[in-house]
């Protein structure tokens, strides 16, 4: 039997098949999809390759080499969306297959590959009986020694240091029993679980186990997608609910059906989404044991030891980022995707895809439906599901909040206003009156900035004029070392302006505020107040997004100071006050989805207040508070900010009315480059 197989190399001309003789050890247990070593190039050196097809002949006429060893063994399902997304995402095979493979196997250097986790554990070699009979005829004498025999003898399997500390002996009197013939030490493999620091029993005292009685809408959704569980179809959802109408519940409770009908789920959430309050809520409706959990965050030993939980069918289900849904799930009965509408979604790596697109590929595999839940869906995603004629996404409404708590009040501040006034502090007068009267009242308080306000760009704080290109209406970018403004989508650029164009005012500035010099300025105005800052910069340790979260929450701090890692998954019943900061910043951005982030983002943090019953409120302060986005976000209507922005689209023929392809020359040359056009 023949076996043509993809080599592990990224090189473009290795992108095609190669036959290889399936020696006679191995017949019959290589099929499609195995992971395999063979001898590759004059060397001989051993290559990863993987198993694409089978045949009875070749037609290589010189003399076909043998598959030296099988490594791992994919499904027929992963080989063919592999090859599905190699066509989809003009990508290597090899590099599409990599993405199926268990973390830690996946580098060509195999003295670097992730190892088993071991752990030394003690137990009794000789026979009770005989132990008993060497200690009445005192042929064991040594105290210690005794008191570390009748400890291993109730509790076999236990760890050298277990028993250092509950019989406050040493490791010497353990090795010299060993030695003697009593104990013996047992090295057992370890997985590495990143929930085991989970108590069950603490979160189930805070989370609520049973299943929430659902609303009337919540009710006509979940039945409408369950009955396509019970079908075992292919259908996908658009579940469209404002912040707090209880879409996890939703998700939960479709889980739950999946886990009855002995079948998987996947969950995906954005990286930033994937908090601790999230997973507590499905540890305590689930247990640990039957979550995996894949993220950024964990170990690649962790990683691995998760996907080979998957692999075993130990977890039946998976709550994870982007990557989670290559998870080697089988028997998937429902997949879910929360904030669809999350740009974190597409990968910026090698090979580029979509995780939602691949999502949809592996429900049709599995006969079952696809969830994209959000609060302020993707227009294209939302645009698709309108359309009658095609009803790609059937959509699905929360109109309510779950708790029958109202949305917040939304106020807007004019911060030229403010400069007018003479207030030149990051704070307008009433956010920082209302921050004061939540301090004395005990409330919580978030502040956001936006994460992508870094970006340099150009705005008059006179009249909030900012450069944008002629030919596409996109924010212009400030590049510091040529001292130019430039469009990042048709190239087009022009010189540096320092006097304003609409009011002739010298008032230009650069914007690029950080979170830091925003705490400082907090600490600054209300030196008793107790703050924390959450960003990029304070969560490099692990678990220290979990840490920063639980003190906020449990140590009852004052104010919670953050970029997008503040506005998403969490619920803080004791918040009433959102303060955003400057945020028509991400208006300025160099995209065109720039109005629908903004709108998207300022209605993500607004839904963080009030989410009990304490009335919320939400302070946005901008420099043009008439613009359409801003005047949305304040209504919390999507639907008029979609039909606003829709038109936009389609007047400027941007997506969905076309697609974008972004094509990159790169070389070392130059001239090289050029000879590309």
């Amino acid at each position: 039997m023949i076996a043509e197989v993809i080599i592990n190399r990224t090189a473009k001309k290795l992108n095609r098949t190669f036959d290889y003789q399936i020696p006679t050890n191995l017949d019959g247990i290589i099929f499609v999809g195995s992971k395999v070593l063979v001898p590759f190039g004059k060397s001989g050196k051993l290559e990863e390759a993987f198993v694409v097809g089978l045949k009875e002949k070749s037609n290589y006429k010189n003399e076909i080499k043998e598959i030296a060893k099988l490594e791992e063994q994919l499904k027929d399902e992963q080989i063919a969306l592999a090859t599905w997304m190699a066509k989809r995402y003009f990508c290597n095979i090899s590099d599409c297959i990599k993405l199926m493979l268990t973390p830690g196997t996946r580098t060509q250097n195999r003295e670097k590959r992730i190892q088993d986790k071991t752990i030394n554990c003690v137990y009794l070699k000789k026979e009770v009986e005989e132990i008993e009979w060497d200690l009445a005829i005192g042929k064991i004498k040594s105290e210690k020694q005794k008191k570390i025999i009748e400890f291993v003898k109730d509790n076999e399997g236990v760890t050298i240091p277990e028993i250092e500390m509950m019989t406050d002996t040493s490791r010497a009197i353990v090795n010299t029993l060993r030695k003697n013939g009593y104990l013996e030490i047992i090295e057992q493999k370890m997985e590495r679980n990143p929930l085991d620091r989970k108590d069950v029993e603490k979160i189930k005292n805070t989370e609520k186990v049973e299943k929430h009685k659902l609303t009337e809408e919540q009710e006509i959704a979940y039945q409408e997608i369950a009955q396509k569980m019970e079908e075992r179809s292919y259908q996908s959802f658009l579940l469209y609910g404002i912040t707090g109408s209880g879409k996890t519940e939703v998700y939960l409770q479709l889980i739950e059906k999946a886990w009855e009908k002995k079948r998987t789920a996947i969950l995906l959430v954005p990286e930033i989404s994937l908090t601790p309050q999230m997973l507590d809520r499905f540890i305590a409706r689930f247990g640990k044991e039957e979550i995996a959990v894949l993220h950024s965050k964990l170990s690649m030993g962790e990683r691995h030891d998760e996907w080979e939980r998957i692999r075993k069918r130990k977890a039946k289900i998976v709550i994870g980022a982007r990557s989670a849904i290559f998870a080697p799930m089988e028997e998937i009965g429902i997949i879910i995707i929360d904030e669809e509408h999350d740009n974190s979604y597409k990968s910026e790596a090698n090979p580029r895809y979509d995780a939602k697109e691949v999502a949809k590929k592996i429900a049709k595999q599995n006969n079952c439906p696809l969830v994209l839940g959000s609060a302020t869906p993707d227009l294209r995603t939302y645009y698709w599901a309108k359309q009658e004629e095609k009803k790609e996404n059937q959509m699905l409404l929360l109109t309510k909040r779950a708790n029958q708590s109202s949305l917040p009040k939304v106020q807007i501040v004019d911060l030229k206003q403010e400069l007018i006034n003479g207030n030149h502090s990051m704070l307008s007068m009433d956010l920082y009156t209302a921050i004061e009267k939540n301090l004395k009242e005990k409330r919580q308080t978030i502040l956001f900035l936006n994460r992508r306000g870094y970006s340099t760009f150009i705005m008059c704080r006179n009249c909030g004029y900012t450069v944008k290109c002629k030919n596409c209406n996109i924010s212009m970018t400030y590049h510091s070392y040529e001292k130019k403004l430039k469009c990042h989508y048709c190239g087009y650029e022009e010189n540096l302006v320092t006097i304003c164009p609409a009011c002739h005012s010298d008032k230009i500035r650069y914007f690029g505020t950080g979170t830091q010099k925003l705490e400082q300025e907090i600490q600054k105005q209300f030196p008793m107040a107790k703050t924390i800052r959450m960003d990029i910069d304070t969560v490099t340790k692990k678990n220290s997004h979990e840490y920063i979260l639980d003190r906020f929450k449990n140590e009852a701090l004052d104010i919670l100071i953050g970029t997008q890692m503040v506005v998403k998954g969490h619920h803080f019943p004791n918040v009433t006050l959102v303060g955003v900061m400057a945020a028509d910043s991400s208006l300025n951005m160099d995209d065109y989805r720039a109005n629908e982030r903004t709108f998207q983002i300022l209605t993500q943090v607004a839904g963080r207040a009030g989410r009990e019953k304490l009335e919320g409120k939400v302070i946005i302060q901008c420099y043009n508070p008439e613009n359409f986005t801003i005047q949305c976000a304040k209504e919390q209507n999507y639907e008029k900010f979609y039909e606003t922005e829709i038109t936009l689209r389609k007047q400027l023929k941007y997506p969905p009315f076309c697609d974008i392809i972004v094509v990159n020359f790169n070389s070392l040359s130059e001239t090289e480059i050029r000879r590309c056009k």
